[in-house]
């Protein structure tokens, strides 16, 4: 998330002391993302087969709780962790959860995490899944540019796992 949106920082000329204090906060803020799962049952988020409509719909609650969670603070950084957390599930064409937040809407950090979140949930092991190659994942960000992923920044995620910026064991480099 922070090496995405460095990358979409310095496109925008965001300066180097605000980028930098931003992305501090991204740091803190992507690794307290799914926070809001505390509030979620384990007979549900570790579930080892699919989820029905019922049980998806709780599952989204994870974002609205964080909200509970970090109700009244008022610094950068929880304000960063509530837009990062409430926000992270939105979609680039406006057909995400909880609010249907389209495009620049949708705050940066959370279209940042968004695209490691879903790279992070493809390429990982789960009770209900095998992990999918980085080179199928990877493909998989680029194909959802512009309707989920933001896709300036989609398209920067891959390049710099192309430049060897993230480091990922693969084969070959994505195009």
């Amino acid at each position: 998330s922070v090496e995405i949106y460095d990358r979409w920082a310095f496109k925008h000329n965001i300066s180097s002391k605000e980028r930098s204090a931003y992305r501090d906060s991204l740091t803190i803020a992507a690794m307290l993302h799914d926070v809001g799962k505390v509030g979620i049952s384990d007979l549900i988020l570790k579930k080892p087969g699919r989820f029905d409509d019922t049980e998806r719909n709780i599952i989204k609650a994870h974002t609205y709780i964080c909200h509970f969670l970090f109700e009244g603070f008022v610094s950068g950084l929880d304000k960063m962790t509530l837009d990062v957390a409430l926000h992270h599930h939105e979609r680039w064409d406006g057909k995400g959860y909880p609010n249907g937040l389209a495009g620049t809407d949708i705050p940066v950090g959370a279209r940042c995490l968004a695209i490691a979140d879903a790279f992070d949930a493809m390429t990982s092991k789960r009770s209900y899944k095998d992990a999918l190659s980085v080179e199928y994942a990877a493909g998989e960000i680029l194909r959802n540019a512009g309707t989920q992923f933001d896709p300036d920044m989609a398209r920067r995620f891959v390049a710099l796992i192309n430049e060897g910026v993230i480091y990922l064991e693969m084969d070959d480099v994505i195009q």
